[in-house]
């Protein structure tokens, strides 16, 4: 199969860990340009280093490659602000976007739930880290009971958060409130992020709580227990810190929760840590890892379909 030309813009810590992923795991996709907005950026260096074409002057200074005209594919590590201006430009030119900013132009996307749905999309969306590391276990326990109420607690070293990350917090939580629901599959969603300045740095951490009837704990630990291995695909250092834990609430002892009323069912809490593959970022950002290793699995899907 002849492999797609892809670019990625941004050569700062995402887009360059996903330039190193591209190349070490070559599949669908064949990195064409990287996009720079300043000369010395070390990202843009180790991409002349592997022969890619490379631009610091962004977006416009792509459209001046030579190589832009066979680009079907572009991923976006910049800014939701910037993503705008490059998504219009992209898509006027018949370029597939995935976006890996807040932006949300397009539908969320997680590779293991929903990107089926998306294969056509001229633009997906990566949600957030946390969104990547705890929706699928949320669509893993909606795809066998309802879920009435999902919350999510991503704790992520505070050395792995930039200042973008801390600059949208609150974009971040609501974001990945959205797509809980969205994508998760649960009528109410809510997500909290810590930044954990513990030394040496901690992995990622994640807790996941449900609330769901319609089905009993072994349907939902099978059911989480084969997402997590459909996640471990692309990102080798997902797993459970431990077993699913289960509470039951029923007419006798309801759980009372404030703002949705009195809830009988099962309380199910999933513990997850994702430790990252080191391909350029430390082992310890797995939340980076997870946003990289989920855009490049989604771009693959998009290539394949391309080239079908």
């Amino acid at each position: 199969m002849t492999k797609v030309k892809a670019a990625i813009i941004g050569s700062g810590n995402i887009g360059t860990d996903l330039m190193i992923k591209m190349l070490k795991y070559p599949q669908n996709m064949e990195l064409a340009a990287v996009v720079g907005i300043d000369p010395a950026s070390e990202g843009l260096a180790m991409a002349r280093e592997h022969g890619i074409a490379t631009t610091h002057e962004g977006i416009e200074g792509l459209k001046r490659l030579d190589c832009y005209k066979d680009i079907r594919i572009a991923f976006d590590a910049t800014s939701a602000y910037a993503h705008k201006v490059h998504d219009a430009a992209l898509q006027a030119d018949g370029i597939r976007v995935v976006d890996l900013t807040p932006a949300a132009i397009g539908p969320f996307t997680v590779p293991t739930v929903n990107m089926d749905a998306h294969l056509d999309a001229p633009n997906v969306n990566m949600v957030t880290c946390g969104g990547q590391a705890t929706i699928p276990m949320v669509a893993a326990v909606s795809q066998v009971a309802k879920v009435h109420y999902a919350e999510i607690v991503a704790s992520v070293s505070s050395r792995s958060a930039g200042p973008g990350t801390r600059a949208n917090i609150d974009e971040f939580t609501r974001t990945t409130a959205r797509a809980i629901e969205a994508v998760g599959g649960a009528t109410r969603g809510k997500a909290i992020i810590i930044l954990n300045p513990a030394e040496p740095p901690m992995i990622m951490r994640d807790t996941v709580f449900t609330l769901s009837e319609g089905a009993d704990e072994e349907a939902i630990r099978a059911s989480v227990e084969a997402m997590v291995a459909r996640v471990q695909a692309y990102v080798p250092g997902y797993r459970l810190k431990q077993q699913v834990q289960f509470e039951r609430f029923g007419d006798n002892n309801p759980l009372r929760i404030p703002g949705m009323g009195e809830f009988t069912g099962i309380r199910t809490m999933i513990l997850l840590e994702v430790e990252g593959a080191g391909d350029y970022l430390p082992s310890y950002s797995g939340n980076l890892d997870i946003m990289t290793a989920a855009a490049k699995a989604t771009g693959e899907l998009i290539a394949e379909r391309i080239a079908a």
